[in-house]
């Protein structure tokens, strides 16, 4: 590609004009307005334009030998990032079912080559998609193709990313978080009373542990001698897979919690609960470093956690509520012992305070009420 600085009879600044074939072989030259004036001397001004001009159009010039198809590209790009470990198992796992349920089916017929892939393909993917789905799910979508095509400009086989050019999709927050008030609390631990949940409602009320957090636990990362537990390993599922691993959902996520003598009590009672079932069953039990197990030892899967504590809210007339929601409960019980915006999210280990202050502004229906009792009961008195 080659260029010249030009002007036009009648206008006041100079044009870039490009002078290129294009992949059929056809000359193409594009005229490109600048706003560098023509009167002045500034014909050197000019040419600098016109450097940096065709620098730039050398650096979107694409490779016409990877112009594969975008399905192809899409399972090619998935791979790449699970052989350099850009990503972790679960991840994968998830963008794996991601991209075999949803964005194969879709684009598989259209038959698109990685360069073909314009804006409207990918609107026309996301209006269906909004169709079925959450905005929140289809967003996640959004954000695997828009990776994979940010590889694929960064490789020089597309000069943009069409992904970046379709209308914004916004978020929805969730707004279905339910929570158990104190007495609710009281009936729900004294219904888990010597179930295989007993040790792990406990735990996620109390330090508002999310699901895969309180599986994750295992007797070396508690410290009875200097009573400190941390959190540093995860149990979680993905499609049918569960997934052990030694990280947590952020940073924030990974800490050491203080052991006060009421849980400490209770751990070292369910630790000899565990080792008296060893002795009595040699042969079938499961010896595992995890705190929340079956009776058997087995390590208690995340299935069975949503499935029995729907269960036992059901058999104990507890309103339903999802097990992640003792998460929001022991935030609203926080709340009512006193404790400020600072200390819920230090406790719940939020990454950011925004997240505690919606779950703050959504549990703060009691101080609303104050509020409206206060007001109704003075315009009361002014009324008479």
């Amino acid at each position: 590609m080659t260029g010249t600085v030009q002007s036009k009879k009648g206008r006041p600044n100079y044009y870039i004009v490009l002078d290129y074939a294009d992949e059929t072989g056809k000359r193409k030259r594009p005229w490109i307005p600048t706003d560098i004036p023509v009167k002045g001397n500034n014909k050197r001004l000019a040419n600098e334009k016109l450097k940096e001009v065709l620098r730039e159009q050398e650096a979107k010039k694409v490779d016409l030998s990877k112009n594969i198809l975008f399905t192809d590209f899409l399972r090619e790009w998935l791979e790449t990032r699970k052989l350099s470990k850009s990503i972790s198992e679960t991840t994968y796992d998830a963008y794996r079912i991601t991209l075999e349920a949803h964005l194969l089916p879709h684009f598989t017929p259209l038959t698109l080559r990685i360069r073909d892939i314009e804006p409207v393909h990918i609107q026309r993917y996301v209006n269906k998609k909004l169709a079925k789905l959450s905005p929140n799910t289809v967003k996640r979508h959004m954000a695997n193709i828009s990776k994979c095509l940010d590889s694929a400009v960064k490789q020089n086989i597309i000069a943009y990313n069409p992904a970046k050019r379709i209308e914004e999709i916004r978020k929805v927050k969730y707004t279905g978080a339910k929570f158990l008030r104190e007495k609710q609390i009281e009936i729900l631990l004294a219904s888990v009373k010597n179930d295989p949940l007993e040790i792990v409602v406990l735990l996620a009320l109390f330090y508002g542990l999310r699901r895969s957090e309180v599986l994750g636990i295992k007797w070396t990362a508690i410290d009875f001698n200097n009573k400190t537990l941390a959190i540093n390993h995860t149990v979680v599922k993905v499609s049918n897979e569960t997934y052990r691993k030694n990280t947590t959902k952020n940073d924030s996520s990974n800490d050491t919690l203080p052991l006060p003598n009421m849980i400490k009590k209770r751990l070292i009672s369910w630790k000899k609960t565990q080792d008296e079932r060893k002795q009595l069953q040699p042969n079938e039990y499961v010896d595992s470093d995890y705190v929340c197990t079956m009776f058997d030892g087995t390590p208690i899967k995340p299935d069975y956690v949503s499935q029995h504590f729907s269960l036992i809210l059901k058999k104990n007339g507890i309103d339903h509520i999802r097990f992640h929601d003792l998460r929001h409960s022991s935030a609203s019980f926080l709340k009512s012992l006193g404790y400020d915006l600072k200390d819920i999210q230090t406790w719940l280990r939020h990454a950011n305070i925004q997240t505690s202050m919606d779950l703050y502004t959504h549990l703060d229906m009691s101080s609303k009420w104050k509020i409206a009792d206060g007001i109704d009961k003075r315009l009361a008195e002014l009324s008479i």
